[in-house]
């Protein structure tokens, strides 16, 4: 088969009812008796008429001319319609005043400026069969005062374009300005969000432990990192941090429903590796948490002794008073929801001295594209060294601050810094 043939029988299956009600630019199309067959979303909105109103009408009667305006504003429209069905070529109207009936107002008319398009398409016959006009409403530019700036030098068609380029950029504006109310309305209820659900009551009553919590730059202010601290009466706390793939409301909901369920477990079942059994457990069943990561402890300050199990998570550093530091790695399991069946996860222990320094995070303090993690934990431990005589609130700024992170960074960042 040749090209030609091949070319013939190709065909595009497109919904063409379903796309002129979509298009953001006024469209109607008449028959020719000028009688209004199909009219677009866009139309309607444009006009603010209703379907009703328009369909199957004479479109000089469903567009009445405003009483006693100077003229016949219907005359230029007819016979730009009448050419285009004599020549069977597109006809073009530049800034074309037809006021229309005001919504609301039944003896009201609404002063209205236009760009119009006919376009003539052929039935079966090759005759003219239809008229399709684009209108856009170039009111603004009108009085904008651009259009006595356009001269004789331009053709009708410019003069066209320059009055819907004039109504698109103001119409992208009034989108943009809305858009970014919308965002910051968002931005709110977001933040309120996720402070309530990072609310630890239990860390009011600890001098000695020190969060801090950075959003994604990118993100609303809203991520799927956590941090919490629960009081274990009458000698033992536990701390925790946990990452949610992702940003945004939605994680921002899965972050909750983990760090509520890790926060009520620690209370019935003190055993971190246990605790975290029965988080991932839980976090099979919740749509988004399967690849979450968290690493829990449990600190007994009668025995010096901190308990602690990991599922995926990046690991916790003890600094001592010395400088020198432990990586609490001995308990690391895969994250939350990876395993299909339920193993026991591992769990460890160490011992500390009062005066020690225990680190928790999460992997945006220590992350960095261009380079492995291994490099990031490195300056992390040195960072730590450097900080080690600080109170935990300064050596957590000076952390974020050594690491680059002040303002925050591609990723959410939660930090715990506990003098032990």
């Amino acid at each position: 088969m040749g090209r030609r043939a091949r070319e013939r029988v190709v065909t595009v299956d497109i919904d063409f009812t379903a796309f002129f009600d979509i298009t953001p630019s006024p469209y109607l199309v008449l028959d020719t008796g000028l009688v209004i067959r199909y009219v677009n979303r866009a139309y309607l909105q444009t006009t603010g008429r209703t379907s009703g109103e328009l369909l199957g009408k004479y479109f000089f009667d469903a567009m009445p001319p405003r009483p006693g305006f100077p003229g016949d504003p219907q005359q230029d429209v007819k016979a730009s319609l009448c050419r285009a069905m004599d020549t069977g070529e597109p006809d073009v109207l530049v800034l074309q005043r037809y006021d229309i009936p005001a919504a609301g107002r039944p003896a009201g008319f609404e002063e209205r400026w236009w760009s119009k398009i006919h376009t003539p398409l052929p039935g079966p016959d090759g005759r003219v069969k239809w008229i399709v006009q684009r209108a856009e409403d170039v009111t603004a530019f009108f009085h904008s005062g651009r259009a006595g700036q356009l001269g004789a030098e331009f053709t009708p068609h410019e003069k066209g374009l320059a009055a819907e380029l004039y109504a698109r950029t103001d119409e992208l504006h009034r989108l943009n300005r809305e858009l970014l109310q919308a965002h910051t309305r968002e931005r709110q209820v977001a933040v309120a969000l996720q402070e309530a659900m990072l609310s630890a009551p239990d860390l009011n009553r600890h001098d000695n432990i020190a969060m801090r919590y950075l959003p994604a730059t990118t993100s609303l202010n809203v991520c799927g990192d956590w941090y919490d601290v629960v009081d274990l009466p009458p000698d033992r706390y536990a701390a925790a941090v946990g990452d949610v793939v992702g940003h945004g409301l939605h994680a921002a909901a899965v972050m909750g429903m983990l760090r509520s369920a890790l926060s009520a477990v620690i209370r019935a079942i003190p055993s971190p590796a246990q605790a975290l059994e029965v988080l991932g457990l839980y976090a099979r069943s919740v749509d988004g948490a399967m690849a979450a990561t968290a690493v829990k402890v449990l600190i007994d300050t009668r025995s010096r002794l901190i308990i602690y199990s990991n599922a995926g998570h990046p690991p916790p550093v003890l600094l001592h008073r010395d400088g020198t530091f432990e990586l609490l790695d001995k308990a690391t399991d895969p994250p939350l929801g990876a395993r299909e069946h339920h193993v026991p996860r591992p769990q460890a222990g160490l011992t500390y001295t009062p005066g020690d320094t225990l680190v928790l995070y999460t992997d945006g303090l220590i992350e960095r594209r261009t380079e492995d993690i291994d490099a990031g934990l490195a300056r992390l431990t040195t960072a730590l060294s450097a900080g080690r005589t600080l109170l935990p609130g300064p050596l957590a700024d000076a952390l974020l601050a050594d690491l680059d992170v002040t303002e925050g960074g591609p990723d959410d960042i939660a930090l715990i810094v506990i003098r032990l």
